[in-house]
């Protein structure tokens, strides 16, 4: 199997070690990962401030990356929320205005091929045990796209559940929203904070080390709070975590793999 790895912006700017795991688990349940050069930005900025046609240039250009490829795959559930849902808007209401020809057919290849990490691992790979390792108390935070509009329900927590060492630990509050919201953020600041004290709050509740999530944002949000709060909690990526092994022996065969993506099994 070959699919297309969709980095992201973020990812591919502040950190590109969650792109590195992303390709090591999956090249380690035998998965071939090719990385199209075109690939850009999706268009969420734009498309979330209210500039919707500054987004359908971007949208034409991740069509021509990913046209080729059956899957493509994420670690970002905002991300692969904007394809899935916010496509076929742009798509109809361009062709709604007579113009964006091009759009609908393009919104229609994206839209199936798109997956965020955790569900292309439980829903196409049909798998739960990656064979990770990692020995930390950890605690989920499930993100507001991932979690209304993708619909990923508990497919982080079963694959969690599976890594050996790892103790998850329930978060309070865990459906409330972190404050993050991309463009949110900025807009409002105050309230941002706030919710993201909340946030910061129940996670410290848990005691646990590491707080995990789905999207990169949303944890560059926390991690924010909780560095300036001088907790020792860490924000890890959930494919990190499942990148990550060593420890006994079903999982000591693929460290080297691990190792070159810089995951082995620790909290940074």
């Amino acid at each position: 199997m070959r699919v297309a790895l969709f980095v992201t912006c973020i990812n591919d700017m502040l950190h590109p070690r969650t792109g590195q795991a992303v390709v090591a688990l999956l090249e380690r349940l035998g998965v071939e990962v090719a990385f199209p050069a075109e690939q850009s930005c999706c268009g969420q900025p734009q498309f979330n401030t209210g500039y919707r046609q500054a987004a359908e240039p971007l949208m034409r250009r991740f069509d021509r990356a990913f046209k080729d490829y059956e899957y493509v795959v994420t670690p970002s559930g905002s991300c692969a929320a904007m394809v899935r849902d916010n496509y076929p808007r742009i798509a109809a209401k361009a062709a709604a205005e007579g113009r964006g020809r091009g759009l609908v057919d393009a919104a229609a290849f994206a839209v199936p091929k798109m997956y965020e990490l955790t569900e292309f691992l439980v829903d196409v790979l049909k798998v739960e045990d990656v064979g990770a390792y990692f020995p930390h108390t950890v605690t989920y935070h499930p993100t507001c796209h991932g979690l209304r509009v993708l619909g990923l329900g508990d497919r982080p927590r079963r694959l969690l559940e599976h890594v050996e060492g790892l103790e998850l630990r329930e978060l309070p509050g865990a459906e409330e929203c972190c404050g993050f919201g991309g463009t949110f953020a900025v807009k409002n600041p105050a309230v941002s904070a706030a919710m993201g004290a909340d946030k910061v709050r129940h996670i410290l509740a848990t005691g646990a080390e590491a707080v995990c999530a789905v999207d990169n944002s949303c944890l560059l949000h926390i991690g924010g709070t909780l560095s300036r709060r001088g907790a020792p909690v860490r924000p890890v990526h959930i494919a990190e975590i499942l990148a990550s092994t060593g420890g006994t022996a079903s999982t000591a065969r693929t460290a080297s793999t691990a190792r070159t993506a810089g995951t082995e099994g620790s909290v940074r």
